[in-house]
């Protein structure tokens, strides 16, 4: 509804929106099922803490080491929240991947949040002189299987494995194909990254991110005719324990003087922009959450 304010000074009729927000159209996260892989890590955690603030009805903690069992007691400690569930496992083995997916759809339903935040690096030049020797010497083979294992398949299937369990209710629900006025079922949040773009030392970690992008368009597509939205966020230099693993003299020399704000983003930072794509069905693309950074050629 618009209304008009006349300033007197310069006699200029000037139109004032109130808009009125439709609550129809963004997600209630209260109602749903979440599941966060890495959830010891600095952005999984954050978000894991962020969901749970907004009191989603219940949360899978996922992580590789038994470290999500002490972050789920603290959680419950600090907030009272009685159904966090945790799975310590492999995100890349498909047994474990369904058996969490079939243990909180037993017991709640469907998953309705997927953040998949799990994500390893493996630096290193893609060609360079050997160090005894002048052979030239490639990136190692088995540090780029591993790395696309994590950084891409296990989000792509942790991905699709949420849009089955959707797919699968409405099919026994007897719904053939969703529609705008059902509302928005699911969100899978992706973690990609500014190096997506390329960056130097980073050919398996680069190539993983960027692969993310094409899946990521892919899925959102197919995903929707089940109403389930997949979205990627592309975080900057995060101080995280998986960043810190660049050389700190290597960051203040080349990497920091090409941040915009002038230094490393928090990860409860990414947690809330991650939860303002969660609850914006409108926010389908690419989010970029760089701190300004301008990658260097």
């Amino acid at each position: 509804m618009a209304g008009i304010r006349v300033n007197e000074h310069l006699g200029l009729s000037i139109n004032f929106l109130k808009i009125d927000y439709d609550t129809e159209y963004f997600m209630d996260i209260k109602n749903k099922i979440a599941v966060v892989t890495g959830a010891t890590g600095g952005i999984g955690l954050s978000v894991a803490s962020y969901l749970i603030g907004k009191q989603v009805q219940a949360i899978g903690l996922v992580d590789l080491s038994d470290r999500c069992l002490n972050a789920a007691d603290s959680l419950k400690n600090t907030t009272g929240h009685p159904d966090i569930k945790t799975f310590c496992g492999n995100v890349c083995d498909n047994d474990f991947r369904k058996s969490v997916f079939a243990t909180l759809e037993s017991e709640f339903g469907p998953v309705g949040i997927c953040i998949t935040a799990a994500g390893i690096l493996r630096d290193g030049l893609a060609v360079q002189a050997g160090k005894h020797s002048g052979d030239m010497e490639l990136y190692s083979d088995q540090h780029f299987r591993q790395v696309m294992e994590v950084n891409l398949l296990h989000p792509i299937y942790w991905s699709m494995q949420t849009i089955a369990g959707i797919a699968g209710k409405q099919q026994q629900d007897g719904i053939d194909k969703w529609n705008p006025e059902m509302g928005v079922q699911a969100v899978n949040i992706m973690i990609g990254s500014v190096s997506s773009r390329g960056n130097r030392g980073q050919i398996s970690y680069a190539s993983a991110k960027s692969g993310l992008r094409g899946a990521c368009a892919t899925l959102n597509k197919e995903g929707l005719r089940h109403g389930v939205l997949t979205k990627i966020v592309h975080p900057g230099f995060v101080d995280t324990q998986m960043v810190d693993q660049v050389d700190a003299a290597y960051y203040d020399k080349y990497l920091k003087p090409d941040i915009g704000l002038g230094r490393k983003i928090r990860p409860r930072e990414i947690a809330e922009c991650i939860g303002s794509m969660i609850e914006n069905d409108p926010l389908t693309g690419e989010v970029w959450a760089s701190a300004s950074f301008r990658p260097f050629a």
